[in-house]
């Protein structure tokens, strides 16, 4: 597609979209909206490639309390199963891998009996694009309850869970993702949990807001998840508000613009990153992905080597002290992944957030570690949990877009927690609501950029339809002088295949609209419905098409391994 087919698409995509308003805004709105859902961290900093501060779920009857971590990528609930210590493991494994769920100890399991073949085993279809993160899981269904016994956590029964032996995922995890799973046919995909708290009433939207918390500052600090809002006192705003990638399994993409180190002794900052890429945001993993150049760069910078057989940065005890001394901050900046320009947010990491340790069985002993990857690849481009540590990460499904912001650190800062509301036009029922004067504000801000595309718009037409009849009186010209082009053996005319477009194209890739008036939480999807995900590996089938506002369920590819076989 030409940049002035991809300009007016995103044009007339900015004029739909409907004006929107800082959640909270609205005045007057319906009392019956359910409070946000703030879900208590455990306590504990745990895992192998951390520590991470970890949160705590309730699993089957009677309940069996498990430590997990949380997930932005994955839509589904991840538990250690048995088999995922053996008698060649230390004998704390369980605990290392923040306990195990025993299905054959809960009264309410049920097995997964939706595949086609029968098995309950499949394939665990999460970071398919990384090496090393492979394994099968065994999936049923049970309640689910998050936090510990008495804080109050919400309590679902007949969820996916899915027992894990690999120590590819050595932790559990909880996924944040309302995106459906499907078993057999897509006639029949099972909702999430964020979904199913939705449809029962119990929070005020899809949507949720996360950081990673840390030990560093502030004597540490938990992680911090809220389903259906956000926390005001943990973050810093800013005017950045970026659109869902338009497939599903990237839907948090963002731009990076630039990344740069600061330090008291490097004077002016050092550019670690030559030009802007597209990367995916995924709490999953703890890595940083980025170009081999980069990287390069930032060995450059830290003094940090490769290490082949770690596929890593493996930090000494000298480096390490070299390196807390010089106390050094790397500066991301971080924009719409579809401009690659316009607003932007820095988010800064200190040395500290970089300062890592791996456990067994990762390596043979604790060793210090740089949570930084070379990608092999653009689609490896990730800022995974080291990111999140000193970024809150904001989702609306509602609006189909989210927000980054910088970490706020306040000691004893009162926590604040604000609803996600669905949009209004979902909810008003023909009576009027006032808005208040930031709504207003809203509205006026994006009237103003609706006429100025307008403006843009007509200006391009005018350019281009002056540019048809050049070209249409060149076209004349050619045929009265006897002139013609024919298409040799080896020339193909493009084929138009009629498909609709859902947004910008940039590098062969499908993107969503963007707002003009920066806020948060503006704007959703242009024709009220969602585009395809991509299929699971082995699986020829389309996405099933959702209602409006859901997202395609993902396929799970069914594995020939026996339950009781589960790979480690």
């Amino acid at each position: 597609m030409s940049p002035s087919s991809a300009l007016w698409i995103w044009l007339i995509q900015t004029l739909l979209l409907v004006p929107g308003v800082v959640p909270g805004q609205i005045e007057g709105r319906d009392t019956s909206f359910p409070e946000p859902i703030v879900v208590p961290a455990s306590q504990n900093f745990e895992g192998i490639d951390g520590p991470w501060s970890s949160f705590t779920l309730r699993i089957g009857t009677p309940a069996q309390v498990v430590n997990v971590f949380i997930s932005t990528a994955s839509y589904q609930t991840w538990a250690v199963h048995p088999q995922g210590c053996t008698s060649s493991d230390p004998a704390d494994c369980p605990d290392t891998r923040g306990g195990v769920f025993d299905r054959n100890e809960s009264t309410t399991w049920t097995p997964n009996s939706r595949s086609p073949n029968g098995t309950s085993t499949f394939a665990l279809s999460l970071e398919e694009n990384l090496e090393g993160y492979t394994g099968a899981g065994e999936y049923g269904f049970d309640t689910v309850a998050l936090g510990w016994e008495g804080s109050g956590g919400p309590s679902l029964s007949d969820q996916i869970v899915a027992g894990i032996a690999t120590k590819a995922f050595y932790f559990g995890l909880f996924g944040l993702n309302p995106r459906p799973s499907n078993f057999s046919d897509y006639a029949n995909p099972t909702p999430s949990y964020l979904s199913s708290l939705k449809s029962q009433n119990m929070i005020p939207s899809l949507s949720w807001a996360y950081t990673a918390g840390n030990q560093y500052r502030l004597n540490g600090v938990l992680g911090s998840l809220t389903l259906g809002g956000y926390d005001t006192s943990r973050f810093i705003p800013n005017n950045v508000t970026i659109p869902f990638n338009e497939r599903d399994i990237r839907d948090l993409t963002v731009n990076i613009n630039a990344i740069s180190m600061v330090s008291a002794d490097a004077g002016q900052p050092y550019d670690l990153l030559s030009d802007s890429i597209a990367a995916y945001v995924d709490s999953t993993i703890p890595w940083i992905y980025l170009p081999v150049e980069a990287c390069k760069r930032f060995e450059d910078a830290f003094g940090i080597t490769w290490s082949e057989q770690l596929q890593g940065y493996p930090i000494n005890d000298s480096l390490h002290e070299t390196l807390t001394s010089q106390n050094a901050s790397v500066i991301f900046t971080i924009s719409n992944y579809i401009l690659g320009s316009g607003p932007s947010v820095d988010i800064t990491l200190p040395y500290a957030a970089f300062d890592l340790i791996m456990k067994p069985p990762m390596v043979r002993q604790s060793q210090r570690y740089f949570p930084l990857a070379r990608a092999a690849n653009e689609s490896q481009y990730t800022l995974g949990r080291t990111f999140l540590q000193e970024a809150y990460l904001i989702a609306d499904y509602e609006r189909r877009n989210f927000s980054i912001a910088q970490c706020s650190w306040v000691e004893n800062a009162q926590q604040s927690i604000e609803s996600i509301t669905v949009p209004v036009n979902m909810t008003l029922s023909g009576a009027s609501q006032e808005l208040s004067a930031g709504g207003k504000a809203g509205i006026a801000v994006g009237s103003v950029a609706a006429i100025f595309a307008i403006g843009l718009i007509l200006c391009l037409f005018v350019i281009r339809r002056r540019r048809n009849r050049r070209a249409q009186k060149e076209e004349q010209s050619s045929a009265e002088s006897g002139s013609s082009a024919e298409l040799g053996a080896n020339d193909k005319a493009l084929e138009i295949d009629g498909a609709p477009l859902h947004g910008l194209e940039l590098d062969g890739k499908p993107r969503h609209g963007q707002e003009l008036d920066g806020k948060l939480y503006l704007g959703h999807e242009i024709d009220g419905k969602v585009h395809f995900g991509s299929e699971m590996e082995g699986s020829n089938k389309y996405a099933h098409e959702m209602a409006a506002r859901d997202v395609a369920a993902a396929e799970m590819e069914t594995k020939d391994v026996p339950a009781t076989e589960l790979p480690a």
